[in-house]
């Protein structure tokens, strides 16, 4: 997620209009939006009275709101039809990701298990062959298993003995899963079918496997809407029906607890972490079984929800656990099972200037990935943790799937950047060296653009890193399209990572910058701590810091500028446009969570607590009050805005956009177009490849369009 621009003017890749036509308004004038009724709602908190007129947006599987968006998604799309370079920016996204794509493959038992895609597959296919050598035949091909696509592949994880695969199936996008399991040798699905999974791994363990799902929701109907409460763990074992599995956990005292269970790959420990988002708490509990003495039940190893513990493999005499106590930039620990007591806990890794953002094991060896200023540095380690070698590579960019099993003696990883496109290599554990495995190849030149990290000042001093990808040749006379993207939350990092559909937009002249703004983890704990409940007013000051910092270096101005984020980045683009609505020509809160009073009302929601604080506290209503963009919309020229959503999001509901967007149609007093785009058979993501490249075709339309830019193509 970044940036580029033009090379010399005497070349010109865009055009950038001297004025805004009025078809910029609406195909004759300015746009005629849905009439939205408005309801007599009012909700107190603490003494304290807020409408909400279009509460009854919230039920979006009713007649009523259907009409609703049926007619916004009509004027959307006129809009958007209207558009002239649309069509063509749709074929120039799908000619740029038609290439073929794998994943790094999987290795057991001398069978590798990779995904590829020949290019423009709605979903990857899962291959496997016997041997390094050996032929590829397809495992599992999910673009077969809905006439309408909307059947998506989830999760899936491979016995220990590679007889099975469970795998886990979503409808349109939904969080909720329908898991399944496939004979390997022949490709054929069994009879199995588990119901009502959802936030779950497959950890196998003997003839079957643990997972964690909820009960039935009493009205099938609303399951996308139901509030998921009572999460429970159990074991299924191949062969058999559902209502034969065992129940391993359940706490019917802490309904709003998580649960997942995973196993060592000697099958000896099962691990079964907690989680208590709903109170507030960021921390998780371990308890652990010994198989091997016969345990029945679970036992602590660490009872507290103060600190996060992460379980990686049982290695060189005790438990490898990775946590953050007393470490906000992480550390790994041996812990014996016998004498659990901190007191007797083994530093294996120590807490380094740098945050410690995983570790993986393969052939006896630790594999430590590092993020030093937002980019990775991997590291390997003997089992006590002595360094034996870093891995070099070529540019800032991410790696990923660095760990195997104890018999390896090589590991497949991957490595991309902005314009570096996915590249896989091969490990030597005996050698200590890389090659490349497999390389991408992609129909652009990564050597045409830039990619640079820059640092800022936010509003309270804080230095912000943000990287900046253009095409070589980038003039810094303040006339630059710049998107400006940002996330800030949930300790999870905007890191550098390649994605096709960029380079398209980057052809075009435009500078993509990602903002590394506090509420992540770029900087270990402290850095997401800047950002959540009483300090997220840090977040919307460090994007909006980022776009002060582009407009006075001369990249841009606010007419050329556009704000771009999805999720908890919705939230970001949707607080910083009612903050600062002069700063952004263009903005694209996508799946947003818009409602800081109500979303932990909503499915999942209330477990965002930990990171956004609760109305039901009254301190914490009133700092949520003071910036939730639905409640701080008021009369003003907001920028050109196109927020989306789909049907089938059961994480961010529906509901979020629906009533932000009717109330930004009423408070918009400006010229500029304020558009909602609401897909069909799709969850918090796009479902598959069709429906990504359509709504990035139209993001992209919508923000060159308002900017005044011209695409050639």
């Amino acid at each position: 997620m970044n940036r580029l621009s033009l090379p010399a003017r005497a070349v010109p890749w865009v055009c950038i209009l001297s004025s805004f036509s009025p078809l910029l308004l609406g195909q004759n004038g300015p746009i005629r939006y849905p009439v939205t009724p408005k309801g007599r709602q009012v909700d107190t908190y603490f003494g304290t009275h807020v409408p909400d007129p279009y509460a009854w947006l919230e039920q979006d599987t009713s007649d009523a709101v259907a009409k609703w968006v049926a007619e916004e998604n009509s004027v959307t799309n006129a809009y958007l039809g209207a558009i002239p370079f649309r069509a063509a920016m749709r074929e120039r996204l799908e000619k740029e990701y038609d290439y073929p794509k794998y994943s790094a493959p999987f290795k057991r038992l001398g069978k590798y298990v990779f995904a590829k895609n020949s290019g423009l597959q709605n979903q990857d296919v899962l291959y496997i062959q016997e041997g390094r050598e050996g032929t590829p035949r397809v495992l599992l091909d999910p673009n077969t298993l809905s006439a309408d696509g909307a059947a998506v592949l989830a999760e899936y994880s491979f016995s220990k003995d590679m007889r099975y695969m469970a795998y886990g199936i979503s409808q349109g996008g939904s969080d909720w899963r329908d898991v399944f399991v496939l004979d390997v040798a022949t490709g054929k699905r069994l009879p199995d079918q588990l119901r009502w999974v959802k936030f779950s791994s497959f950890a196998w363990e003997g003839k079957g496997f643990f997972y964690s799902r909820y009960d039935a929701p009493a009205d099938t109907a609303s399951a996308l809407t139901a509030t998921n409460e009572c999460e429970s763990v159990w074991y299924h074992t191949v062969g058999t029906s559902q209502d034969r599995d065992r129940l391993v956990f359940d706490d019917r005292q802490h309904p709003r607890r998580l649960y997942f269970l995973v196993t060592s790959e000697d099958e000896r420990y099962e691990v079964l972490g907690m989680n208590e988002p709903a109170s507030g708490k960021r921390g998780n509990a371990l308890f652990v079984r010994d198989v091997s003495k016969g345990d029945t039940s679970f036992w602590p190893l660490i009872s507290s929800f103060d600190d996060e513990y992460d379980f990686i493999d049982d290695l060189g005499g005790g438990l490898l656990v990775q946590t953050n106590r007393d470490a906000p930039n992480w550390k790994l620990l041996r812990i014996d099972p016998a004498n659990p007591e901190e007191k007797n806990w083994k530093v294996v890794l120590p807490e380094s200037s740098d945050p410690l953002q995983s570790v993986g094991t393969a052939g006896g060896k630790l594999f430590a990935v590092y993020m030093k200023d937002v980019a990775s540095r991997a590291f390997v380690y003997d089992s006590l943790g002595r360094r034996e070698n870093e891995i070099p590579f070529p540019t800032y960019g991410t790696v990923s799937g660095l760990g195997g099993e104890r018999a390896d003696t090589a590991v497949f990883y991957t490595f991309n950047s902005f314009t570096f496109p996915s590249a896989i290599y091969e490990y030597n554990l005996r050698t200590g060296q890389s090659v490349l495995f497999r390389s991408s190849e992609v129909r652009f030149n990564p050597r045409d653009f830039t990619t640079s990290q820059v640092f800022y000042r936010s509003k309270d001093g804080t230095r912000v890193p943000m990287f900046l990808v253009h095409k070589n040749g980038v003039k810094q006379d303040g006339r630059n399209p710049v998107v400006l993207y940002g996330y800030g939350g949930f300790d999870i990092s905007l890191v550098p990572e390649f994605n096709p559909l960029l380079i398209p937009l980057l052809q075009q002249g435009v500078i993509y910058a990602s903002a590394n703004i506090r509420g992540g983890s770029e900087y270990g704990e402290k850095w997401h701590e800047g950002g959540i409940k009483l300090h997220k007013q840090n977040v919307f000051d460090d994007f909006i810091g980022a776009a002060e910092w582009l407009i006075a270096n001369r990249y841009t101005e606010p007419s050329m500028l556009a704000a771009w984020g999805h999720s908890n980045g919705g939230l970001l683009v949707g607080a910083v446009m009612t903050q600062r609505p002069d700063l952004f020509r263009v903005a694209i809160p996508e799946a947003g969570v818009l409602d800081m009073l109500k979303f932990p009302k909503f499915t999942i929601g209330w477990n965002w607590a930990p990171d956004y604080g609760s109305s039901d506290d009254s301190l914490e209503f009133r700092y949520l009050l003071r910036y939730s963009p639905l409640h701080n919309l008021r009369e003003a020229a907001y920028p050109a805005t196109l927020a989306t959503t789909a049907d089938h999001d059961d994480r961010v509901v529906p509901a979020h956009t629906f009533k932000f967007m009717a109330t930004l149609q009423e408070k918009q007093s400006g010229r500029s177009p304020v558009l909602v785009r609401i897909d069909t058979n799709s969850g918090h993501f796009a479902s598959n490849t069709t429906k990504e490249i359509a709504k990035v075709a139209d993001i992209y339309s919508f923000i060159l369009y308002n900017l005044g830019v011209v695409p050639h193509f």
